[in-house]
This record gives C-alpha cells, structure tokens and sequence, in this order.
C-alpha cells in the first residue's frame, strides 16, 4: 500500500465503473480516505468493496445523482461528517447523450446531458470550495474529454458539455481560486474502453474491426481506465503542486496532430495495434 494520497478526504463521483472504479481502487491502495459515488447501487457497492481490498479502511458510498443540488449538498456533508472535510474532489462521472444528429436532438436530453456532465462538476466544485477554504488547501479533478477540445470525438451535446468542463476549470482556476491553494484541473480521455463506450467496442468487435480501434491515435491504440486513474491519482496528489488550471489530454497522442491513416495495400488492414499495458 503506497501513500501519495495519505489520509486526503476525497469525494469521487462516477465511481460504480470505468474510470471511476479503477480511480477507487488506485486511490485507495494509497491512503484516500473514499466517499464513492454513483446512481448505480450494487455497482458502487462492487467498487467499494474492490477498493477496501486495495487497502481501503475508510470507504463510504454515496447512490445518488450528480446532477441534482440537494445530492450533492448531502455527499458534500457525508464526506465532511465522516472525514471532517475535503481534501480531494474528483467530479467524474457523466453520460454519453449518443451520437444524434442535430435534427434528432431535442432540447430535453441536450439538457440532461448538460445537467450530468457539466451542471453536476459545477455544483460539487461549488459546494467543497468554501471547506477546502477553511483546510488551507486541495485539489479538484473533473473528468472533461478530447471531445471538449476537438470535433469528431462525442456527439454534440456531449462534446459541448465536456467544452463547458474545460472552460469551467480554467475559468475557476484564474477568476475565483487564484492564490487560494485550490487547484483545480480537467482530464481529458481519448478513446477508453469504459461502460460508456461499450458499444463502440462491441460493434467494433463484431465487424472484425476491433484491431482498428484506436488507429488515429500516433500511438496506435485505445486506453484503458487504470491510465486515466493513473493521472487522477497524479493530480490528487501533492506531486502536483503547481499543476493548476489544465486540461490534461490522455489520449496517446490523439489531439497533438491532424488525423491520418496510413496507407496499406487494398484489404491489409496493417498489424494490430501495440498491447495493452500492464498497469496492476
């Protein structure tokens, strides 16, 4: 068990999958104190189980929703009444909206996938500042997306919330936590084989073209959650300490450059892509 998170109050939101459990697990394995949260009960309850198993001895679940006021009032309080504040915030979780054409977006899941995705940040990052005011410090996390930096990566609605991500970190970090210790910052996932790009896979896989996933990236490959967990627990951690105001893409390579394909012989679908990492 390590100890890069020694002790910090932390609230994760999204956490019953994903990048949001395999956040739970590394977090845990190095000292957070755990508030978990999801809509998703004995899922989340799966995630605080794995997370005690990683050496968690203080791990609380939250089931609730991250878009409504009241909830995130109340997991705000659980954290602080459990652990006596908040050192960490990490608003992970969100929604996909699909991939709808314009004509085929009303207004209500536009709406619901603003409320999720960019509304629910907006309101936990509000609630835990005024304690991290008063602890002296902290760090908070939101989960944005190569989507809210580039086109073609998410549908509209949620591209556009993930945009709102980036600009409410950045906006946060130079008007309202200047000089204050808060830092705050956004990760930006490329194409992660979580719950919510499940059907991408799926279908990819199929059609035989599981191989392929991934191919725009200059490192020729999907991710997977434990490297999106593995920059959260970076920016949790005091080892980031001047690290303040940033939208981090981890997404191999994806949005250093145009994409591109590289050209083969008619019907080579060229090598497969490099493996996975092993990351445990």
């Amino acid at each position: 068990m390590g100890t890069r998170l020694q002790g910090k109050r932390t609230i994760l939101t999204g956490a019953a999958s994903g990048i949001g459990r395999a956040s739970a697990v590394r977090f845990a394995a190095e000292g957070a104190k755990l508030v978990l949260v999801d809509v998703q009960p004995e899922a989340l309850a799966e995630t605080a189980k794995l997370a005690q198993e990683a050496g968690g001895t203080d791990v609380v679940t939250y089931a609730g929703d991250v878009g409504d006021e009241a909830q995130v009032a109340a997991f705000v309080e659980l954290c602080r009444s459990s652990f006596g504040g908040v050192d960490v915030l990490f608003a992970n979780a969100g929604i996909s909206g699909g991939m709808h054409m314009l004509a085929d977006l009303g207004p209500d899941l536009f709406h619901e996938v603003l409320r999720v995705n960019l509304l629910g940040p907006y309101m936990a990052v509000r609630a835990v500042v005024p304690w991290m005011r008063e602890a002296g410090g902290g760090s908070i996390i939101c989960t944005a997306s190569v989507a809210g930096i580039r086109a073609n990566a998410g549908g509209i609605a949620y591209s556009a919330s993930k945009a709102g991500v980036i600009s409410l970190v950045q906006t946060m970090a130079a008007q309202e936590l200047n000089h204050s210790n808060i830092r705050i910052n956004a990760i930006c996932p490329g194409l992660i084989e979580t719950g919510m790009t499940k059907p991408v896979f799926e279908y990819a896989r199929a059609t035989g073209r599981h191989e392929r996933l991934g191919q725009y990236s200059p490192m020729g490959r999907y991710g997977v959650p434990d490297e999106i967990a593995s920059a959260a627990l970076f920016l949790a951690s005091d080892e980031s300490s001047y690290v303040h105001g940033q939208a981090l893409a981890v997404d191999g390579g994806l949005t250093s450059t145009l994409p591109h394909r590289i050209s083969r012989p008619t019907g080579d679908n060229g090598p497969p892509a490099p493996p996975l990492p092993s990351l445990k």
